[in-house]
This record gives structure tokens, sequence and C-alpha cells, in this order.
């Protein structure tokens, strides 16, 4: 059987198999992409925080609720590549483990490979091939960078932002953007001192905040993820979002959000490239025999000659 019968067929190895080859840039990778795009409509869930926010813990809670109720689950693990080797650790699924026996449930790590806004360009084509899979739902763990991590926001249904209370107020997390993309705010951690303070925080921020899409009002909700508290909680505002985008027909515009993302990550690893390759050019730019902008013409303008 071929890669893509195989996959059609449920097997666990020929999704893992896909997976890489589109993470690689293999042509391959990409000629599956399109047998197998737009199958399957998954309900797509990104969690997002700063280090140490819990992210991971209570990823692993939200696959027990969502299991719980019958549901078949997916989780892409986003972690941080070295800027001086390019090797990732890929761990966060360490926390997940206790799921690794249950068939209905897939974890997989990706590397960053560098990315700023905090996800790897091929998260949005593994995401393809799970829901091409049949998921239902898909949690995507980004890195937890902090406040440059806007993008999950382009590739989720539903962002949650995690804070805890020893990350500072509110009104820091609010600077650069990161608070503007949740759709959920959970206080994780809430056992800690300060857990009430950043709430009413949050709570009073969100009432001077910009308007969201069809009215939406973002919840702020608390949990402690290693007792399970908060869980279902969390998991109905996130029923509740989604139902929210349905009502209001905004979901093809995630779609078509998530495909221009796609597309921009593409021609971003082949800028990279091509600078990588066209060093005679960094060098004249160095010495102020041309601009950025002339050097960067030149080399769009030959042959791209690169597989993504």
């Amino acid at each position: 059987m071929s890669l893509y019968e195989r996959f059609l067929a449920q097997d666990v190895r020929a999704l893992a198999r896909a997976i890489t080859l589109v993470e690689s840039g293999y042509p391959e990778g990409q000629a599956l992409l399109r047998q197998l795009r737009g199958r399957g409509q998954a309900k797509v869930v990104g969690l997002t925080g700063s280090p140490g926010a819990g992210k991971s813990t209570l990823t692993d809670r939200l696959i027990e609720e969502a299991r719980r109720r019958g549901e078949r689950v997916a989780v892409l693990a986003v972690d941080p590549s070295s800027p001086f080797t390019g090797g990732a650790i890929l761990g966060d699924r360490i926390r997940m483990m206790r799921h690794h026996q249950d068939k209905q449930v897939y974890i997989r790590s990706l590397a960053s490979r560098g990315a700023l806004g905090g996800l790897a360009g091929a998260t949005v084509a593994s995401l393809t091939l799970l829901e091409a899979f049949g998921f239902d739902r898909i949690f995507v763990e980004t890195v937890g960078v902090g406040q440059s991590e806007v993008d999950i926001a382009r590739v989720a249904d539903t962002t949650v932002l995690i804070l805890t209370p020893a990350a500072g107020d509110a009104v820091q997390a609010f600077k650069a953007g990161v608070m503007e993309i949740a759709d959920v705010f959970v206080v994780n951690k809430f056992d800690l001192p300060g857990g009430e303070r950043i709430v009413q925080e949050l709570k009073t921020t969100l009432e001077l905040a910009a308007p969201r899409p069809a009215g939406w009002k973002p919840p702020v909700l608390t949990a402690i993820a290693p007792k399970a508290e908060g869980i279902a909680e969390l998991f109905e505002a996130l029923e509740a979002h989604h139902q929210h985008l349905q009502q209001h027909n905004l979901l093809e515009a995630h779609r078509l959000e998530r495909a221009r993302f796609e597309v921009e990550s593409v021609i971003q690893e082949w800028g990279r490239r091509k600078t990588q390759e066209g060093q005679a050019l960094i060098a004249r730019v160095a010495r102020g025999e041309l601009t950025p902008e002339e050097a960067a013409m030149q080399l769009l303008s030959g042959p791209l000659g690169v597989q993504i």
C-alpha cells in the first residue's frame, strides 16, 4: 500500500511519516498534502503563555476531559529550537506520556525552527494532516516566548492565554499584543499568592479592550492543573467560543487566515534560504555598496529553486 492509502486506512505510522515528510520539506510531503487538504474539520485550540505557566500540564488535563467526552484528540507541541545548533529537545510531550497507550490520542512535537511568532511554519501543514486523519480536536501548544507569540491566533480557532500569579500584572502582559489575541484567559496555579489580584486586573483591563468579533467577551477563568481544578469549566468555555464562531459564520475566516499564514511561512523560508545562498550580496551590503533593499531585489529576482 502507498503512504496515501495507509493514511486513509488510519495507520498511525503513516500519519507520523507524513508529518515528518512535510516538516522536512520533502516533495512527497507536499504531494500528500495536496491530496488530503480539505478533509476533516477539527476544533483547533491554541494554548500560549510564558514559559513555566503550566501549558503542558494544562494540555494534559484538557486531553483527559476531551477523551471523557468521547473525542479523538491530537496535540502539536512546538518546542524551541536552538539558535546555534538548530536542535530542539522536543520534551513538552513528556508531561502527557500517560496518554501514550490511548489509540484515540496522538501527540507530536515540532521544532520552532527559529520562528519568531512561536510557531513553526510546518505547524499548519501538520494541522491539515491531523484534520484529514479524522481527529475531533487538536491542541496546539506553542513555544512560550511571551509577548511576541501572536501567530497562534492566526492558526487556532480558539486561543487560550495562560497566565500565572507569579508572572507580573495584567498591564505588563497587555503591552505587546499577546493579550489581544486571546479568546479565553486562564490564571493557572491559582493556589499561588496573588491569584485573585491578577484575575481582577484582567477583568478590569478587558473592560477597556477593543470589541472582539461578533461581540465575544473573553472569560477569565482559574485553574490548578495538577489537581484538575477548573478544567471542566475551561473546556466549556472552549465549546462556547466554538459555538460563537459557528453562529456568526466566523470559522471560514479563520481557515482563510490559517492559509495566509501558511503561505507567508513558505515565503519567509524562501527568503531565509536565499539570503544564506547570497553571501556575496550580503558582503556588499556590509561594505555599503548596496542597500538591503537592492540586495533583496537581486536575491528574489533569481530562480527560487527551493523545495519547501
